[in-house]
């Protein structure tokens, strides 16, 4: 995500300009229902219809049990959908907890939460009811959505955009506005910087740095940068950040939402179209192309067999000079099957 940082106040301007030549190859599956299904022994909608003419959604979760939640960037608010069944419904109404704009969600079973990333985007057309002004990680009981939990991001311009959780329970989010990625240990209420590094600025004033997060398989915490196109190993040593590293890979296209696949494989989707599965070799990294021609994907998780992809087609909301255009409706997240190779 693109924005400029003014004193005292965070603006949000327009997804980086080439997001509007972003590929928007519209995918080959039949939108006459809200639901459409899948007729491999798997059976199971392939696509599931999100509520919601701005919804926008911009990050995906799932629970131990298959559920998804997904974070709505234009209405706000939470979206919880059962795979098996197509059915999606309102679960975290816009402006609870003082929330505005979702952005990032992570469902925490070991704590029975549902974090959430919330920014003000009301300049943009974001939603307005929540009493919130900048940015904050929200706590919601994960099985009756009740708020559990608020706590801001440091500093006037910080923006909140995706999560993960360790082993302890420590929450950490990338803060796409500073080359800061934050913990908020367990039970605190505040957070700290647990890592920075000048590498995670963005390219060029106005674009977006940090973003995607996930924990490998090897214990280390890995993030992307969405403008620079990069991927980063942070190294953590009981808990302690040590050496980043940037891998060394072939160019990544605006590359967002991060998701482990055990030991050092990950699904990461990248704004251009694609669904990846990354694996990381020493201080490298290959990235293959599992599934594309999604309109701007913003995020993945996986349930079993199968990969959840939210399409956000979020230029329409970031991009000033696309503001006359609509996106296509309903909004969608898509299923993709993944084979053995792909998940292990």
């Amino acid at each position: 995500m693109a924005f400029e940082c003014n004193p005292g106040m965070l603006m949000v301007s327009a997804y980086p300009s080439f997001a509007s030549r972003l590929t928007q190859t519209v995918i080959a599956t039949a939108l006459f229902s809200s639901v459409v299904w899948m007729t491999t022994a798997d059976a199971g909608p392939l696509s599931i219809a999100l509520p919601g003419a701005r919804a926008f959604p911009e990050s995906i979760t799932s629970a131990r049990d298959g559920t998804l939640f997904i974070g709505r960037l234009g209405d706000g608010g939470i979206i919880r959908a059962n795979p098996r069944t197509g059915k999606a419904s309102l679960f975290v109404a816009p402006g609870a907890s003082g929330s505005r704009s979702i952005t990032g969600v992570f469902a925490d079973e070991a704590s029975k939460t549902l974090w959430a990333c919330s920014n003000d985007l009301s300049a943009l057309g974001g939603p307005s009811g929540g009493r919130d002004r900048g940015s904050a990680l929200k706590g919601f009981d994960l099985r009756t959505s009740a708020p559990k939990l608020s706590v801001p991001l440091p500093g006037p311009n910080a923006f909140c955009n995706d999560i993960a959780v360790d082993a302890r329970g420590a929450v950490y989010v990338t803060d796409s506005a500073a080359p800061n990625v934050l913990r908020l240990p367990a039970r605190a209420s505040a957070f700290e910087v647990f890592a920075s590094n000048p590498q995670f600025l963005p390219p060029k004033a106005g674009s977006a740095g940090l973003d995607g997060i996930a924990f490998g398989g090897d214990g280390n915490l890995y993030v992307t940068t969405y403008a620079a196109g990069s991927l980063f190993r942070i190294e953590v040593d009981h808990g302690r950040a040590g050496r980043v590293t940037k891998l060394l890979g072939a160019p990544l296209t605006l590359p967002d939402g991060l998701r482990s696949l055990g030991r050092r494989r990950f699904l990461l989707v990248e704004g251009a179209g694609t669904l990846d599965r990354v694996e990381i070799e020493g201080d490298g990294f290959k990235a293959a192309p599992i599934r594309g021609g999604f309109r701007t994907p913003t995020s993945v998780t996986r349930v079993g067999s199968t990969a959840w992809v939210s399409e956000g087609q979020v230029s329409f909301f970031f991009d000033r000079s696309r503001k006359g255009q609509s996106p296509a409706l309903p909004f969608r997240i898509y299923a993709v099957p993944l084979s053995k190779g792909e998940t292990q």
